[in-house]
C-alpha cells in the first residue's frame, strides 16, 4: 500500500474540554484518492484534518496522543511551514488565506516568503490550474466569492504540495461554481496526480467525484469504504442525520431491490424502463400570486463607483411585488443582486434610481432605525447578529432597546419555540452552527417584523441540520407577514418556497412556481442554476412537470406504476 497519510490511535482533547474530539482514530489515505470525510456537526471532521498540516499540535496545544504520518514525515516532529509543502490546506473560512491586494501576488505569496526564486512562474501555473490566469492583475475585491476561493486554492498549489484537503469547498458557492470547483478537482487528482481530502455535505457531489468516503462519528472513525458500498450504507448514514444521495433515498423508499443507484446516470438507468411508459402524469398549474401587498419595487437600480470610479451596476430596473403570506425564495448566482436587493428593504442601502416601499411607505424617506420595527435582516453569518454574552440577552435586546412591556413572556415562548430554552444562558458565539442559526432565527422573531430577510440561511450546516432548520424557518410565519429568502440551496427552494424569483446580472429573468422553474432547464443554465438531483432525474426520464422533491419523484413513479397496471 502507498499511503501518503497515516493515522494510528491519535486523541485529542482542545485546552479547557473534558470530553475528546478525537478519539483513538486510525486510518489511512492512498496516493491518488479523492477522500471525502463526512459526518455531522461537531463530530470531529474539521479537527481531524487539522491533523495533516500540522496544526495539531503544533498550534492548537491540547492533550495529544496517537501518530500521525505524512509523506513520511512524523507530523508531531515536524512544523506546519515543513508540512505546508506536502499538505496545501484551504479553509472554511477561505477569505482569510487571501493576504495581498492583487491576485498573482497574492498566488506567489507562499513561495515568494518561503524563498523559491521562480515563486512568479509558480504562482502563474497555479492561477493556470484553478482558471484564474486571466485575473491575475485584478485586484482581490473585484473577484466573486467563487473566484476569491479557487485564488485561496492556488495559493496552497503555488507549493506544489502532494495533498490537497479543502474544507466544505463548495459551502459558499452558487451551484454553477460548485460544479466548477469539483471539475478542477478532478482535473487535479486524475491528470495531476494529486491526492483530494475534502470535508463535505453534499453526498451527490461525493457520488460524482470522489473515490472512497470516511465515516466519522463522535470523533471516531467509523469506516473507511469504496464511494458506492459508503453511500448505499443507508441506514448507517441517516441514523447519523446524513443522507445518501436523493437518487439513492428514492430507490430505497420505492423498495425496488438491487443494488441502490448513487449517481444520476445510474438512476436514470434504474428508473426509466416504467417512466418510459408514462411521461406526463401531472397537469402543470401555473402560480397564483394574491393577496395584500409587503413591500414593492419600482424600476429600482442600485450601482456602486469602483476604485477607478467607474459605475458597476448592481440592480436593473427591477419592478416586483411581494405579497403578505408569500414564502419567497431568490436564486441566482454569486453576483446576481439578491443580497443587494434585500439591503434595500432594509433602508441601509437606497436605490440609485426608481423607488422600493415596504407596507406602502418608500424606504428614501424611512432611516434603517425607523425600518427595523418593520423589517428584520437575519445575516448570512449568524455571529453578526449576537451583540450579548448569551442567547436570551441576545434575543432580548431588540425589545429592551424598544422599551416593549413585559417582553419576557415573549422571549420564553420564543426560546421554547426555537428549542434554545435549555441554551438561553449559553454565550451565542460559543454554539454549533446549527444552534447558531437557531438563535439568529429567534433573534429575528423576537423583533416581530413584517418581513423578515434570510440571507444563506443553511450554508455551511450538515444536510440533517438543514432539514431540522427548514422546519424553523417556516415557523417564522407564526411572527411575519413575509419571509424572503437569498439562497444557493435548491434543495431549500423545492422544499419551502411558494414563489421563486430567479436573478440573473442585475435582473430579475423569472418569477413564478418552483414547478415551472424545475421544468425549464434553459432559464436554470442561462441563470448559473443546478437543479436538485432529483429534477436533473426527472428531465433525463422525460418527465413534465419535474417532480421537486423525493415526495413528489415517488408520487409520479406510483402514479405511473399503476397506470400501467391499469393499461394491463
Amino acid at each position: 500500500m502507498n499511503n501518503v497519510i497515516d493515522v494510528q490511535n491519535v486523541t485529542f482533547t482542545y485546552p479547557g474540554e473534558t470530553r475528546p474530539s478525537l478519539r483513538n482514530m486510525s486510518f489511512s489515505v492512498q496516493k491518488g484518492e479523492f477522500l471525502a470525510v463526512i459526518g455531522g456537526n461537531g463530530s470531529g471532521k474539521s479537527t481531524l484534518c487539522k491533523l495533516f498540516n500540522g496544526l495539531i499540535p503544533h498550534y492548537y496545544t491540547g492533550d495529544f496522543e496517537g501518530s500521525v504520518i505524512v509523506n513520511g514525515l512524523q507530523a508531531a516532529d515536524s512544523s506546519v511551514a515543513d508540512l505546508s509543502s506536502h499538505v496545501g490546506y484551504v479553509y472554511q473560512d477561505f477569505e482569510n488565506q487571501l493576504v495581498q491586494a492583487r491576485v498573482l501576488e497574492d498566488a506567489a505569496f507562499a513561495p515568494l516568503h518561503f524563498g523559491f526564486p521562480d515563486y512568479e512562474e509558480r504562482a502563474r501555473q497555479a492561477l493556470s490550474l484553478v482558471e484564474l490566469d486571466q485575473c491575475e492583475d485584478e485586484f482581490i475585491w473585484q473577484l466573486s466569492g467563487g473566484q476569491k476561493h479557487l485564488l485561496a486554492l492556488a495559493g496552497c498549489l503555488s507549493l506544489q504540495p502532494d495533498i490537497l484537503v479543502l474544507d466544505e469547498p463548495i459551502a459558499q458557492l452558487d451551484p454553477h461554481h460548485a460544479r466548477k470547483m469539483y471539475k478542477i478537482l478532478e482535473t487535479l487528482n486524475k491528470q495531476h496526480g494529486k491526492t483530494i481530502i475534502v470535508i463535505e455535505h453534499h453526498t451527490e457531489f461525493i457520488a460524482d467525484y470522489c473515490s472512497s468516503v470516511l465515516l466519522v462519528d463522535e470523533g471516531k472513525a467509523v469506516w473507511k469504504k469504496p464511494v458506492k458500498e459508503a453511500l448505499t450504507a443507508v441506514d448507517e448514514l441517516t441514523k447519523r442525520g446524513i443522507y445518501p444521495p436523493q437518487v439513492t433515498q428514492a430507490a430505497r423508499e420505492l423498495g425496488l431491490g438491487g443494488m441502490l443507484p448513487v449517481t444520476l446516470e445510474e438512476a436514470d438507468e434504474y428508473f426509466k424502463a416504467l417512466f418510459l411508459e408514462k411521461r406526463a402524469p401531472l397537469e402543470n398549474k401555473p402560480n397564483e400570486i394574491e393577496g395584500e401587498p409587503a413591500a414593492r419595487f419600482e424600476n429600482a437600480e442600485f450601482f456602486y463607483k469602483t476604485i477607478n470610479r467607474t459605475v458597476t451596476p448592481v440592480l436593473k430596473d427591477i419592478t416586483v411585488t411581494f405579497y403578505k403570506g408569500e414564502k419567497v425564495a431568490l436564486v441566482g448566482n454569486n453576483g446576481a443582486g439578491k443580497s443587494t436587493l434585500l439591503r434595500l428593504l432594509t433602508g441601509f442601502r437606497k436605490p440609485a434610481g426608481g423607488s422600493v416601499s415596504v407596507l406602502g411607505q418608500t424606504t428614501a424617506g424611512l432611516t434603517p432605525e425607523q425600518l427595523a420595527d418593520k423589517v428584520t435582516y437575519i445575516y448570512q453569518n449568524p455571529e453578526q447578529m449576537f451583540i450579548e454574552d448569551s442567547v436570551r440577552k441576545d434575543v432580548e435586546f431588540f425589545l429592551k432597546a424598544r422599551r416593549i412591556k413585559d417582553f419576557e413572556s415573549r422571549v420564553d415562548r420564543i426560546l421554547e419555540q426555537f428549542h434554545l430554552t435549555d441554551l438561553q444562558h449559553k454565550d451565542s458565539r460559543l454554539m454549533s452552527g446549527g444552534q447558531q442559526r437557531r438563535a439568529s432565527l429567534a433573534i429575528g422573531a423576537a423583533m416581530n417584523p413584517a418581513i423578515i430577510l434570510l440571507d444563506e440561511p443553511t450554508a455551511n450546516l450538515d444536510i440533517a441540520t438543514r432539514k431540522q432548520l427548514t422546519g424553523f424557518i417556516d415557523q417564522l410565519k407564526e411572527h411575519t407577514e413575509l419571509v424572503m429568502i437569498a439562497t444557493h440551496d435548491m434543495q431549500l427552494v423545492s422544499e419551502w418556497a411558494t414563489r421563486v424569483i430567479v436573478m440573473h446580472e442585475g435582473g430579475i429573468i423569472y418569477d413564478g412556481s418552483k414547478e415551472e422553474l424545475f421544468s425549464n432547464m434553459f432559464l436554470m443554465k442561462k441563470a448559473g442554476l443546478v437543479p436538485p438531483q432529483i429534477v436533473e432525474l426527472s428531465h433525463r426520464l422525460g418527465l413534465f412537470p419535474a417532480a421537486y422533491s423525493i415526495d413528489s419523484f415517488i408520487n409520479l413513479y406510483r402514479e405511473a406504476e399503476s397506470w400501467i397496471t391499469q393499461k394491463i
